[in-house]
């Protein structure tokens, strides 16, 4: 069947489309039926089954006879680690894990926290937490004390999971302290914290901690406890407009059915084959593509602590992908600007042999043309962009590679996925003709793994996703469909700007300023302007060689966006940077930026990579007469 065949079986009978999709997931009692719509708008899928995540993605392998197969590799340029663990290896660590948990107390619905780095434990922790029925939360590893004390509050864990340390390339990031002060922090205090001592950095344990291997000695390995179709898997903490962070709930049974269907219809890899995403645990991708959704399909998932650029140089992407038979890739558009900026020749990639590799995807963040056809030049590989949210946990939007690959079209991750109704309104609510810019919905019900609610904040959910526009979910982001059904994300919806009356996309300006020869990277924001409202200000980082004087690449910055998109957008003001603001998972602090521009007040963001960078943003601001 093709992609239209197979969307229009989707939108024929979802609940056939799902109960089938269902089958290929091992469960303790199926499901007899898909939606259950008796409290909508808040739907939940599979109610009436049973079954544990943690069998899914490791011991019905074993079962299976695949105990012998690679299930994690780990791969750590920054300690010099190398190690792969088997199915059947996994499954004895993750047994013996959840059984010192369970000796501590921890039991189903019990929440419990991680807080760790990129090594093979951290997907033992969030897989031992599933084996017991326990919900997982993952906090990014080195997330600061005040931020942590947060989650800590809002979900009461019964128990942390933490390292003592985080290893960047130049520094070491000590999360015990960090630990020790959320904790002194929060009202709640979790009863015990299982510390996993790095041997490059060790730290004392107080007396609510336990050593990770020790607390497991003389304890029985776990079974995996049977769960509920709607249990929640783990909660997922998103950045909310207000500052206080979002607790994104994902249900057992649709995560399983959904994530394991993405493998072979969008990724395009079998049981066995190597998947690497390049993100890490505390992210949606880390938890959908690092951890669950490769091992429930039986595919083997790296682990990789370290940089696309410096460690130790742009070419540890291809060494990986050739060292490890990596046939499928998927990493942010952040990722391959870092490497074409150090790289713009593409000199690494001539080094390593990238035969196994058969495509790569992008998401995180819009895919600019200018870095895809970069990558399409140099790699000589399919690149498909596609779109999603923390909140949907997989793709909204792709290239269903693993049915048929569609005609890739550059700025647009393609077409919707089955369980998607995208659709384009405008403010009022109406829709709008193709081609047209406007706020991008989702009809409901959302697909069986999407968010059902957010955790303890029913009515905070309906506010900020359905209330906007009843019978719609709304994404935040703004884009159109074209004739061909293609979808374009063209901006966040607050980074829609308005110029004299004209609503323009800051991420078509970005467009422009990607396509000049001499900018690696480059953001758009809009500023207050007293005649036009708002006037687009841009900000460019050049490539490592980069001989054109900055003023003649501003110059040639001005004039591209005048010729591509015409005097409406009044783009004259651009800064040449070293760096741009950016949140540890690649994306670009804009609202930050805004902020800084108008000399409004704003709050340190929780995720940022760097703070010191927002200083450089000032004083680049200030040269051209904002952030007074």
């Amino acid at each position: 069947m093709a992609y239209r065949d197979i969307y229009q079986s989707w939108q024929d009978d979802p609940e056939a489309f799902w109960l089938k999709a269902a089958e290929a997931i091992d469960w303790v009692e199926a499901p007899t039926k898909a939606l259950f719509d008796d409290k909508a708008p808040l739907y939940e899928w599979f109610r009436d089954a049973t079954v544990n995540t943690c069998y899914n993605a490791i011991d019905r392998h074993v079962d299976q006879g695949n105990g012998d197969r690679a299930a994690v590799i780990y791969d750590s340029p920054i300690t010099g680690t190398k190690a792969s663990f088997t199915y059947a290896q996994m499954q004895t660590r993750i047994a013996a894990l959840a059984g010192g948990l369970a000796a501590l107390g921890v039991t189903k619905g019990d929440r419990v926290i991680i807080y760790m780095p990129m090594v093979p434990e951290a997907l033992e922790a969030m897989l031992a937490c599933a084996r017991l029925g326990a919900i997982h939360s993952v906090v990014f590893g080195g997330f600061a004390a005040n931020e942590l004390a947060v989650r800590i509050d809002d979900a009461t864990p019964k128990a942390i999971i933490a390292a003592s340390a985080g290893l960047e390339p130049n520094r070491v990031v000590e999360y015990k302290p960090l630990l020790d002060g959320a904790i002194e922090m929060s009202a709640h205090k979790p009863d015990v914290c299982v510390i996993l001592q790095r041997e490059q950095h060790p730290c004392e344990l107080g007396p609510r901690d336990v050593d990770w291997y020790e607390m497991q000695k003389g304890t029985t390995p776990a079974d995996c406890v049977p769960v509920e179709g709607t249990h929640p898997a783990y909660i997922l903490y998103t950045s909310g407009t207000t500052g206080a962070p979002k607790g994104v709930v994902r249900p057992t049974a649709g995560h399983l059915v959904a994530l394991n269907w993405t493998m072979k219809n969008i990724y395009n890899v079998d049981p066995g084959d190597v998947f690497w995403a390049a993100s890490d645990v505390g992210w949606v991708v880390g938890h959908s593509y690092i951890c669950y959704a490769p091992l429930i399909h039986g595919n083997t998932t790296i682990v990789f602590e370290g940089k696309p650029v410096g460690t130790p140089d742009a070419g540890t992407f291809w060494r990986i992908i050739e060292e490890h038979n990596v046939k499928s890739f998927f990493t942010a558009p952040t990722a391959f600007r870092a490497v074409k900026r150090e790289d713009p020749k593409g000199e690494f990639v001539a080094k390593y042999d990238l035969s196994c590799l058969n495509q790569i995807y992008l998401a995180g963040e819009r895919a600019d043309p200018d870095t895809i056809e970069w990558m399409q030049d140099k790699l000589d590989k399919p690149i498909y962009d596609h779109w999603w949210q923390t909140e949907t946990g997989y793709t909204i939007a792709g290239n269903p590679v693993g049915i048929e690959p569609l005609p890739v079209k550059l700025g647009s991750p393609t077409v919707a996925m089955p369980g998607f109704d995208v659709q384009i309104l405008d403010d009022a609510g109406h829709p709008l003709p193709a081609g047209e810019l406007g706020a991008i919905v989702v009809k409901l019900p959302l697909p069986p793994g999407t968010l059902p609610t957010l955790w303890n904040a029913e009515d905070r959910f309906k506010k900020s996703y359905l209330t906007a526009f009843p019978g719609y979910y709304e994404t935040g982001d703004a884009g159109m469909i074209d004739e061909d059904g293609y979808l374009y994300i063209m901006a966040r919806t607050d980074d829609v700007i308005n110029v004299a009356g004209h609503r323009l996309s800051t991420g078509g300006m970005e467009e422009v300023l990607a396509a000049h020869p001499d900018v690696a990277e480059c953001a758009v924001i809009g500023v207050t302007d007293d005649l036009k409202g708002q006037l687009p200000v841009g900000f460019v980082c050049l490539n490592n060689g980069a001989t054109t004087p900055e003023a003649d690449v501003v110059a040639g910055c001005v004039k591209l966006v005048r010729e591509k998109i015409g005097p409406v957008a009044a783009f004259k003001l651009c800064c040449v940077v070293d760096r741009l603001p950016k949140t540890r998972s690649g994306k670009i602090l804009r609202g930050t930026m805004v902020k800084i521009a108008d000399s409004a007040d704003y709050k340190m963001p929780a995720t940022i990579d760097d703070p010191a960078i927002l200083d450089e943003i000032k004083v680049a601001l200030q040269g051209i007469g904002y952030a007074k």
